[in-house]
Order: structure tokens, then sequence, then C-alpha cells
């Protein structure tokens, strides 16, 4: 089986390639990534020599590209025709969208575009496009969304990809071309992009720096281990019902406050390493989701969220070398905020 990665170099794309080259002896894999900011090959080094992956350099938006790399036919051939696409290419920080969206457009949507007609046009067998709860907007108590619910997204980052989600829809009802998607709740873990919130104030915390939280830190969050979410890709993949949605979430639901102290306890520091900064426009209070679909064929979190947290932690503490260059290089900026000062 070959199948073609976008956003391969990303957070949960570097995961997933390493989960299928290391559970998949039978599997190889073409990665695609533009290597934008959040892109770092330093994150696949320990598969970079396997000779059942490939990196390819380019950008989703390349129809050309894509097109080669999806039917094996021209220059960017390689590894010959793909039999899977699993699309994670995608721009994903909310606050980097609320400032300039027009690049989520152009990626999140028109990227998404043109790796479902090459897909389409070459008749892969199976298509994955990778989303998120963000897109159903916030919800309140008790309730999770399902995935019938209505689309409400309530930024520019989560707009984009509901309109990748609908557009995937339409290949469905239009062609009769069946695109799977699942909407993945906050993922954390190894390898994670240092402006992010769990990577950003663990590393912070490590140089004896503050944490900026936002508002009253009251916002719900569902925290899925990145393991544990990219097996779940993987199984809906190869077992899904094709053109089905399924939610992917491990149920951690916390406030962004009760998840700050977990991690100033981890990293022995108090309350007064705190700072709390403006909100972020149109945060959404809380989301949550309902994962009754994606449990019955099999998934359920391996990592207990205690456990992945200790493992987050001492994993930032033993790869400086990975995340430091990052963060001089300015992956620590967040809306709201000045220059960390320490506590």
């Amino acid at each position: 089986m070959h199948v073609l990665v976008t956003g391969g170099a990303g957070f949960i794309g570097a995961n997933f390639v390493r989960h299928v080259l290391q559970t998949q002896p039978d599997v190889r894999v073409t990665n695609l990534d533009a290597l934008t900011y959040a892109g770092n090959l330093a994150s696949l080094v320990d598969v970079a020599d396997d000779p059942r992956y490939r990196f390819v350099h380019g950008d989703v938006c390349d129809a050309g590209l894509v097109d080669e790399l999806v039917t094996g036919v021209g220059s960017g051939s390689g590894h010959g025709r793909v039999d899977a696409v699993v699309h994670f290419a995608a721009e994903s920080h909310v606050d980097r969208s609320i400032d300039g969206p027009a690049e989520f457009l152009r990626t999140n949507v028109s990227g998404a575009g043109v790796v479902f007609e090459a897909c389409r046009r070459a008749e892969v067998d199976r298509v994955l496009h990778i989303s998120t709860d963000e897109v159903y907007g916030s919800v309140d108590e008790p309730d999770r969304f399902v995935e019938g619910d209505a689309l409400e997204p309530n930024s520019p980052y989560s707009a984009s990809k509901a309109a990748a989600d609908l557009l995937a829809r339409s290949y469905g009802v239009t062609y009769g071309y069946p695109i799977t998607v699942t909407r993945t709740a906050n993922n954390f873990g190894p390898f994670h992009f240092p402006e992010k919130m769990i990577p950003l104030f663990v590393t912070n915390l490590i140089d004896g720096l503050k944490v900026p939280l936002y508002g009253d830190g009251r916002n719900v969050r569902d925290w899925t281990y990145v393991a544990d979410n990219v097996a779940a890709q993987w199984l809906v993949l190869t077992e899904g019902v094709p053109g089905e949605v399924y939610n992917v979430g491990a149920g951690n639901e916390l406030t962004n406050r009760e998840l700050t102290f977990r991690l100033l306890e981890r990293l022995g520091a108090d309350e007064d390493m705190i700072e709390h900064v403006p909100d972020r426009p149109g945060h959404d209070l809380r989301y949550a989701v309902d994962t009754t679909k994606v449990r019955a064929l099999g998934w359920s979190p391996a990592h207990s969220l205690d456990e992945a947290l200790d493992g987050t932690v001492a994993w930032y503490r033993t790869n400086e070398d990975w995340w430091r260059p990052l963060k001089a290089g300015g992956a620590s900026a967040r809306r709201g905020t000045a220059p960390s000062a320490k506590g």
C-alpha cells in the first residue's frame, strides 16, 4: 500500500507518518510538505532513511505536482501511484488566521480542492481529510456535537476548515466520489510547534518564563494525545466507511485554567507564573464531540491524560535542541502578549 500524506512535516502529520512506518511494515509513505513555518523535517529525522519513506518539498496548491504524486506519472512519480491520500496540510493556528486570513483560505480551501480533484480524477481508493472540532462552533454543557450537527465556525481558521469539509461532502454528492472526514479535538504531544498552548507553556516554564493565559481561562477543550489521535486516523482511513464523518477526541475536557495548573504543578511552578492577557476575539467557550462512531470501529485512547501530560513534559525537557531554535525564531509570539518576563 502506498499512502500520500500532505502536510506530513507538521505536528500531527509527522506523528502520523511515524506511526504508519512503525506499525505498518507493508506500507510506503510519500510526504508532501511546503515546509512553511510549522513544517519541520527535524520532526522526522528518525525515519528519514527508511526506504519506505519519501519526502517531496512542494505546495498542495500546485495542481501539477499533486497530480504527479497521486498518479505516479511524471517527474514527481517516485514510489508510483498512490492507493490512499491523507490530507493534513493546512494553516492551523487561530491567532494567525485572525491576523491574516488570506493564507488560510488559499491553503485550507483551495489546497483541499486541488487534492480532492486530483484524487477524484485518478480514482484513488481512499481519501481522508483531516478537519477539526472547531467547525461546529461552541457548545454548552452537557451537550456534545455529533457528526450531523450544523457547522457554525467562528474564526477564519475554522471557517476555512468548514469550507473544505463541505467541499469534501460535495464530491460525494456531485461526483459519487466519497471523501472521509475526521474532526479532531485539540491535540498535544511531541513535536508540537511552540506557539500552541501546551508546548508554549511547558517551554516557557522550563525557562522560568510566565505563561500567557487568555481571558479568565474558562474556555474548555478536549485534550487528545497525538499518538492516540494518529492511531484513530489510520483506523478511519483503513476501516471507516468512505464518505462518512468521524469525530475524534479522548474526552479529556479541561478549562484552560485547569490545564494551566496541571502544567504548573509538573514544572514546579505556582500561580504567580500566570500572566493574564486579553482574550482572543471570537474565542469559543467550549468544544466537545461525541465519539461513538470512531469508537465503534474499535478505537479508544491508549493513554490517560496524566500519563500523556507527563510524557509530553518529559519530551520537551529532553529535546531542547528541537524547540529552542523555533522559539528563537519567534514561534512563541501570541496575540495580546508582550515578551514574557521572568517569574
